[in-house]
């Protein structure tokens, strides 16, 4: 019994630093395929601040990348410094109670963008159980009030998620944690009804541009990301 306890009390201080050396990192193989890191695990050289040079309100813990939910003002959302047009973006998160955020693409910084939900489509980010209740629209996984993501669940606080998000031209794919949940076309007939019918029937540059940078929320609430990594097609 006592040879039992020393090996789980090592299982469980050795393994943690097992798993972290492969985060944060590329295969061979990845590299050789065109994959770009967007975080090392030890800083975000690959971002700053919406319209800022730098990034305020981020930390890393647990080997991510961390909004720490400051109040507004303090902290804000981040970018990458590079601009893309089609890619396969894939990344884990990990939600706080409570708390809210979302991935944008294609988001553009001109003077009368005032945030980078102006320009750019959303992957919602959410506590969807603790967060109060707004619909199938604000759920994660969703186009962000205007496709409702279809069979996808967040794992429950304290758990990585995962996220893919494939632009290819007009076409857009969400995946979380592995399932197809959004799929639509840009710029279509029903695209435009759609949006015309959601929060972001009045701004015209919504989803406009065919490229813009890769931008993550802080909407004042934690939430932990890793694992980032993108595919330019």
């Amino acid at each position: 019994m006592k040879k039992l306890i020393i090996l789980l009390v090592i299982i469980a201080f050795v393994m943690p630093n097992v798993n972290a050396q492969h985060l944060n990192k590329l295969t061979q193989q990845e590299i050789d395929n065109g994959w770009e890191l967007l975080f090392d695990g030890e800083s975000m050289d690959s971002w700053r601040g919406f319209k800022k040079d730098a990034v305020q309100g981020w930390a890393i813990e647990e080997h991510g990348m961390k909004a720490l939910g400051l109040p507004h003002g303090e902290g804000g959302d981040i970018i990458t410094k590079k601009e893309y047009a089609d890619f396969d973006l894939r990344l884990e998160f990990k939600i706080g109670e409570h708390s809210n955020s979302g991935i944008f693409f294609h988001v553009k910084e001109a003077d009368e963008y005032g945030a980078v939900y102006m320009t750019g489509p959303e992957y919602q980010l959410l506590d969807d159980v603790g967060f109060p209740k707004s619909g199938p629209l604000h759920n994660s996984g969703a186009n962000y009030d205007v496709h409702p993501p279809i069979f996808g669940q967040v794992k429950t606080l304290d758990e990585w998620n995962t996220v893919r998000i494939v632009v290819k031209g007009a076409h857009v794919e969400h995946y979380l944690n592995g399932r197809k949940v959004v799929e639509y076309d840009m710029w279509t007939d029903e695209w435009y009804e759609l949006k015309n019918n959601s929060k972001w029937k009045n701004e015209d540059s919504y989803g406009k541009y065919k490229d813009g940078h890769i931008a993550i929320q802080d909407h004042g609430g934690t939430c932990n990301f890793r694992n980032i990594k993108i595919k330019q097609l």
